[in-house]
């Protein structure tokens, strides 16, 4: 044997701690605390089986050594094992605090965001009122609205309810005087007349030709002459119309052609002072009258209605003007504005003429007072012009001033009509 193999062996303890010195030691920062204790326990297991593999002096000594080795590694387990379940505590505790900070954050959140969300609803709940007070404002302002209308439309509609039946009224007066006094009773009277008048005609026809067969007395001829010489010597002013002598014949017949006119070829859209409106046989007879009869100065009686007596003083200033030109001046009197204002309107009507016709120095002056139609007619007269008097039926005295005037026309109330003169339109 060697010398060497003879010395007596070391302790397996101290043998130990000289290798656990000789090895070196290997560090794992940034391993767990439990990692690094296994990775303990396996080089101590490791050492410990190398050992014994390398030292077998003696099996009891080593059997020993092994128990005592076995007991402390076992403690050294132990040991290692507490401190891992302390640090797995720990990391538990810790991973707990990090939970418990989250969630309180989370529920601070949480909190500001109800608390945000609250006063979002308080301001929805005050914005919700204000409108809800606006709607209620809105809904009173616009009954108020609807009633005021709606007590406006009732207000206009019971107006216009009053006048229809005024319309409906005056309408009915109308018809019924038209019924009477023009379309009805007039035409017939008008057509009996005109049958009388043919009758006239013929009668006086016959008494002519019977007349021409007798024999006249000498003493009747020289009366007849003496008749005849007086009436030479009588002589016309000049600018003066007769309508009524025999050396007027082209002028009457002018003026029955005018008439025939009116009567059968009414000229609704003819130019300014024509007559327009339709002419019946009874308005014919009245101006037949009025230029032959009465020979341009007289009274007729009234139609009944202002409206017909403007239609014949339309007829006769419109054949007037056919013959006079403008010469021809009419003064219109009535008592009233009112009644002016309707012969205004009715002559506009019946003649074709405007506003500009009326005036003091125009075709048609109205006026209200005699005295100064008076006047301005003798102004005309010695103007050279021809001065046309109408006077309305509403006058109940003529002035004696205006018989001065060649052509004047007045209508005469009826005294068996009882009616009221400013309703006749």
């Amino acid at each position: 044997m060697n010398p060497e193999e003879s010395q007596t062996p070391k302790p397996i303890n101290e043998s130990l701690m000289e290798k656990q010195e000789q090895s070196p030691v290997v560090e794992h920062p940034q391993n767990s605390p439990v990692e690094s204790l296994g990775e303990k326990a396996q080089s101590y297991i490791s050492q410990t089986q190398e050992n014994s593999t390398y030292l077998q002096p003696s099996k009891d000594l080593q059997t020993q050594n092994l128990t005592v080795e076995s007991t402390q590694a076992s403690a050294e387990v132990l040991g290692l094992e507490a401190q891992t379940t302390a640090l797995e505590s720990q990391i538990e505790a810790s991973k707990n605090n990090s939970l418990i900070e989250e969630t309180a954050q989370r529920i601070v959140e949480l909190q500001r965001t109800e608390q945000a969300l609250k006063e979002e609803i308080a301001n929805l709940q005050v914005f919700y009122k204000t409108l809800q007070a606006q709607v209620s404002d809105t809904q009173v302002t616009m009954g108020k609205v609807v009633q005021e209308a709606l007590t406006q439309l009732e207000q206009r509609k019971q107006t216009l309810q009053i006048s229809v039946e005024q319309l409906e009224r005056r309408q009915e007066r109308i018809r019924n005087e038209m019924r009477t006094t023009f379309a009805g009773a007039s035409q017939d009277l008008a057509i009996r007349v005109q049958g009388f008048k043919d009758y006239l005609t013929g009668s006086l026809q016959d008494l002519a030709s019977a007349a021409e067969q007798l024999q006249l007395m000498p003493t009747v001829r020289e009366r007849e002459k003496v008749a005849v010489k007086e009436a030479k010597p009588v002589d016309v002013q000049p600018g003066t119309p007769q309508f009524a002598q025999q050396q007027f014949q082209d002028t009457t017949k002018q003026i029955r052609r005018l008439i025939d006119q009116y009567r059968t070829k009414p000229d609704y859209y003819g130019p300014a002072w024509q007559l327009r409106r339709t002419f019946e046989p009874v308005h014919a007879e009245r101006v037949s009258n009025w230029f032959f009869s009465q020979g341009g100065r007289g009274a007729l009686r009234t139609m009944g209605s202002r409206l017909q007596n403007i239609l014949i003083s339309s007829a006769v200033i419109s054949i007037l003007h056919k013959l006079y030109g403008d010469r021809i001046r009419t003064l219109v009197l009535a008592n009233t504005p009112e009644r002016l204002g309707d012969w205004r309107r009715g002559l506009q009507d019946c003649l074709g003429i405007g506003r500009p016709d009326f005036g003091p120095d125009r075709g048609v002056v109205l006026f209200e007072t005699p005295e100064a139609l008076a006047q301005k007619a003798e102004r005309l007269t010695k103007a050279n012009q021809l001065p046309l008097i109408i006077i309305d039926d509403s006058e109940e005295q003529i002035s004696l001033g205006l018989l001065q005037f060649p052509l004047w026309l007045a209508f005469a109330p009826d005294p068996k009509m009882m009616r009221n003169l400013d309703d006749d339109f």
